[in-house]
């Protein structure tokens, strides 16, 4: 399902780890890292160098809490605000690519009993043609 998402994230620049942080900050800027890593389910170890590329590519920046300076908040930069607007085609496309798949998958499913007549049949002329040599 990643791979899917890359024609849509490669011209923003980012990979599908980020954008899904990207939608839990466009969601509600301003969070704590273990509260973006509970909603995505990721733990620090894998959050802090997401986290860490992320404020490099200019997209969030990390600061301290003000009440409990253990905590880094997460917040967007006007460059991570600025690319919902780039990427708010990307859900209805995966949608549209979803429900192209799915109609595709029932064609097919209808597909097989005439396929298995045809396997059927070109066995037969197989077997004829073996028999004639």
């Amino acid at each position: 399902m990643m791979g899917a998402y890359h024609p849509y994230l490669d011209p923003l620049g980012i990979t599908y780890p980020q954008y899904l942080v990207l939608l839990v900050l466009w969601e509600q800027d301003k969070q704590p890292v273990c509260d973006i890593g509970k909603r995505l389910m990721l733990d620090t170890n894998t959050m802090t160098p997401l986290l860490q590329r992320m404020e490099k590519a200019g997209l969030i920046t990390r600061t301290r809490g003000k009440e409990d300076t253990r905590q880094r908040l997460v917040s967007l930069t006007k460059q991570g605000k600025a690319l919902y607007e780039q990427a708010q085609h990307i859900p209805e496309c995966m949608r549209k690519a979803v429900m192209m798949l799915e109609n595709e998958e029932e064609e097919l499913v209808q597909m097989i009993p005439s396929l298995d007549k045809l396997i059927e049949e070109l066995k037969k002329l197989n077997k004829q043609h073996d028999n004639h040599l």
